[in-house]
């Protein structure tokens, strides 16, 4: 009754933000994302009868009830499609910081979701995964695949999940994340999200910038073409963070070195290398380039930020069971 699974981030070129069910976490708009191979959780759900509440430990530190009880929902909707009863030993290891930006929860509920659903006896297939997976975190959704991943925003529960449009990307799209602080962000996606739906100006018309940002991106990737999806990325993120400077009180996710990340790679841009930049709810920039064109910027972002801050990702896989029933050390 122990399984063990592996999810990896995803970082969104076409942003989700706002949801208008927080209980089923529906978006407003459906999202684009690629999966990365360099972030990722590995859980492990082990059902005990012996246990009288979930156990829940993170990278060795265990996690008092009171500070859980999101998982521990989440577990709840586990035992309720399984018919299980007992409750779980889960043990977690992060290869991401934690709320900085870097979706860590993307990849911490897909892999809960597999670990747990597989060890409660459940078989689920990737669309039923994904469903599951978004009840713990809208991102997690897009977890469950490699590649690049189109989330459905759907209208009720059953049609909102994420589906692979490209999983094996294959043209040389790469990302490097420029850690500029691992720290826990002061505003959480999901109090940013719901303080933009409620106050920005600007969200009525989010959809319709998703939805013409959205159709571009598809075509974009069609063509295999890294110049325009940097360019569409950049945009629609850009568009995202204005809905948090436009809200009251207005804020930001930005630091001073997130600006000055952004200035560095328009003036790579200027020189010829085909760079972009997009951000989630937290400082770190990811920068979307060529391959070929690595070792350049690489050189260039190094000079300013440090080669051990800079983390180089390639498309990642979806959802791996791992053969061990115990997380890595």
């Amino acid at each position: 009754m122990a399984s063990t699974a592996r999810a990896h981030t995803n970082i969104a070129l076409i942003k989700y933000w706002g949801k208008r069910d927080a209980d089923l976490i529906l978006p407003y708009t459906d999202s684009l994302s690629l999966t990365l191979d360099e972030f990722y959780t590995t859980t492990t759900v082990d059902f005990d009868s012996q246990l009288k509440h979930d156990h829940l430990m993170i990278d060795g530190q265990v996690i008092s009830p009171d500070k859980s009880a999101k998982v521990a929902h989440f577990m709840d909707l586990v035992r309720q499609m399984s018919g299980q009863k007992a409750f779980a030993q889960i043990k977690s290891v992060n290869h991401v910081p934690m709320s900085a930006g870097l979706a860590s929860s993307a990849s911490a509920f897909a892999a809960l979701a597999a670990a747990a659903s597989r060890a409660a006896g459940l078989n689920l297939t990737p669309t039923e995964l994904s469903r599951l997976a978004r009840r713990g975190s809208g991102s997690a959704t897009r977890s469950v695949f490699g590649g690049l991943v189109q989330w459905h925003r759907g209208i009720d529960d059953e049609s909102s999940y994420a589906e692979p449009i490209m999983e094996k990307v294959d043209f040389g799209l790469e990302m490097i994340a420029i850690m500029i602080n691992r720290q826990q962000k002061k505003v959480s996606s999901r109090g940013g999200m719901q303080a933009s739906v409620d106050t920005s100006p600007y969200f009525k018309i989010w959809p319709e910038v998703v939805e013409q940002d959205l159709k571009a991106i598809k075509i974009a990737i069609q063509e295999r073409n890294i110049s325009k999806i940097g360019e569409i990325a950049e945009a629609n993120a850009m568009r995202m963070h204005a809905l948090t400077l436009s809200a009251q009180p207005p804020f930001t996710y930005f630091e001073a070195s997130t600006i000055k990340a952004i200035n560095l790679i328009n003036q790579l841009r200027q020189t010829g290398l085909n760079c972009y930049y997009t951000m989630d709810a937290g400082p770190n920039v990811k920068v979307i380039y060529d391959q070929k064109d690595r070792p350049q910027i690489l050189a260039a972002l190094g000079q300013v930020f440090g080669q051990d801050n800079l983390v180089v990702a390639q498309p990642g896989p979806g959802i791996e069971y791992l053969e061990t029933i115990e997380c890595e050390d």
